[in-house]
């Protein structure tokens, strides 16, 4: 018998909404679970179906991309130093200051016009009179200068806050329709994995070829729990962390055989290069305390059985090459059971924990340019996966306050890099999207 995991409805539902996953076909209803009365219960969508849902998702994360490009553009416009709006706000300050130094000196020469007419001699005083009668007038036609060049001054930031605040807002609601436009390609190719997975096995079959039919699918077993403990916000390439992860078993029962998925995934900074190759996770116990890689189905076999309210601690060590770019990272930790009396069990909630990868020293990073990005809001309890760990949390929003005081490209940057963040992640869910386990023999 063997263990079968489509990772696709889990991470779907962890990294988006269901109404999202809903709202683009109703070809998608199929990956919510099935509570109504048979009479009321729609029929199941044909393979035929999803492959067209399939196709009108991606043609709607395509539209949805080339969007969010076009507001990137008008966001990097608009906190450029040379936008319009910039140059004119710099100009009216540029007014704004020469008025107040004209004003100095008007009112310094009222100044010394009063002190010449105390001083002057009775021939004197007619001319000093004159003097200072002339200077006050140029004083008060300094100051009224002053007060409207400080007005528009004022006027021209505020348009030149406002448009790039305006542009920032843009660029998120475009970001966010891009998150939702992938979190339904998501869906529609796991409910067709899914549909296709069963036409295979109403075939004859299980789908596999090993010929143990009828196996059915495994239950989601919120008593079986993974956390990852020690696992650090950001690693430097050309270095390697330890952390580890606590397997649980609080089902209610004993647990035959235990198996741990262990995957990681990142990035450049820029979310368009896919940059795992450079990472490596190895593991090991204090059974078996030489580290070994992770098998290439992703699946840890070091627990074996564990007991009703047992738990077992695995190490696991990442290792980034000295040659990775900066970027950003993500590593997935889940459980699976199997008994032999052919029950099987998925964690409910998987650990999922993002990290920041920093280029070795004196290694530059590429510039950030605008490409896919993706949600990582956590879900609500029991949706598929929960972030643990010490990991930070991604992507990082951008205020309307902090854009009001920035004009220069490091804004640009800055909002580059939280989008790559966020693209590290949406990779991610696509690559387990398409993870399966089709290993594990009892």
């Amino acid at each position: 018998m063997k263990i079968r995991r489509i990772l696709a409805t889990a991470v779907a539902v962890a990294v988006t909404t269901p109404a999202v996953m809903l709202s683009v076909t109703p070809a998608f209803a199929d990956t919510k679970p099935d509570t109504k009365p048979a009479a009321q219960t729609p029929a199941k969508p044909t393979v035929k179906e999803l492959e067209k849902a399939v196709a009108e998702a991606k043609k709607a994360y395509d539209e949805a991309l080339a969007a969010r490009e076009t507001a990137y553009q008008v966001l990097k416009d608009a906190l450029s130093d040379n936008a319009p709006l910039t140059v004119a706000a710099r100009a009216a300050q540029q007014a704004a200051d020469d008025a107040a130094a004209a004003k100095v000196i008007a009112d310094q020469a009222v100044t010394d016009a009063k002190t010449a007419l105390a001083e002057a001699t009775e021939e004197e005083r007619a001319a000093a009179e004159e003097t200072l009668a002339k200077a006050e007038t140029a004083a008060t036609a300094a100051a009224t200068a002053k007060i409207t060049a400080d007005a528009d001054a004022k006027i021209a930031g505020e348009l030149a806050d406002d448009a790039r605040v305006e542009a920032a807002r843009t660029y998120q609601a475009g970001k966010t329709v891009l998150e939702e436009a992938l979190a339904a390609v998501t869906a529609a190719e796991a409910a067709l994995e899914r549909a296709k997975k069963e036409e295979e096995n109403q075939g004859g079959g299980d789908g596999d070829g090993d010929g143990d039919g009828g196996e059915g699918e495994c239950i989601d077993e919120p008593g079986l729990t993974t956390v990852v403990k020690g696992l650090p916000s950001s690693v430097t390439a050309g270095t390697s962390t330890t952390f580890s992860v606590r397997v649980a078993n609080g089902t209610g029962k004993d647990l035959d055989k235990v198996l741990t998925y262990a995957s990681v995934h990142a990035t450049d900074k820029s979310g368009a290069k896919d940059i795992a190759k450079y990472l490596k996770l190895t593991w090991s116990t204090a059974k078996s305390p030489k580290w070994q890689k992770v098998d290439g189905d992703l699946y840890i076999d070091a627990i074996g059985a564990l007991k009703d309210g047992a738990q077992a601690d695995i190490k696991l060590r990442l290792t980034v090459d000295a040659k990775t770019p900066a970027g950003q990272g993500l590593t997935f930790i889940a459980g699976d059971y199997f008994n032999k009396d052919g029950s099987c069990g998925l964690t409910q909630d998987a650990a999922v924990d993002e990290f920041d990868i920093k280029a070795a020293a004196g290694k530059p990073s590429a510039k950030p340019t605008p490409k896919p990005s993706t949600s990582t809001t956590a879900p609500a309890a029991g949706n598929g996966v929960t972030p643990q760990g010490s990991g930070t949390s991604v992507p990082a929003t951008t205020t309307n306050s902090t854009l009001a005081a920035t004009g220069s490209s490091d804004a640009t940057t800055q909002l580059a890099l939280a989008s790559g963040a966020a693209v590290a992640l949406g990779a991610s869910a696509m690559f387990l999207v398409r993870r399966r386990k089709t290993g594990a023999d009892a």
